[in-house]
């Protein structure tokens, strides 16, 4: 067994913690990201605006896939990190190379 299957074997009780977690808590997480992402705002003055929403909308994002785990750890609809449900790709223009 190489180093990574060591860790992810080590990591995979944690994931469901965090699931679990996720899941019961998920108002609170939001409301937490929107507190902190405002608090940033102020303190750059509003410099950062566009870039800390579009943070605060991947963490967002991030909590939402781990809360909607089914219990056999699959997402349910087969999405692929950085794609959005259904498989349609993600409005705006393509990242830059």
């Amino acid at each position: 067994m190489g180093l990574l299957d060591n860790l992810k074997a080590k990591l995979e009780p944690a994931k469901g913690k965090v699931t679990d977690l996720a899941q019961q808590h998920g108002d609170r997480i939001d409301r937490g990201l929107d507190k902190v992402a405002r608090t940033v705002d102020e303190k750059t003055k509003g410099k950062y605006s566009d870039r800390i929403q579009t943070g605060t909308g991947k963490a967002k994002g991030a909590m939402d896939r781990l809360a909607h785990k089914d219990a056999d750890g699959t997402d349910g609809g087969g999405a692929t990190p950085g794609s959005t449900p259904g498989g349609t790709p993600p409005a705006g223009p393509p990242p830059a190379s």
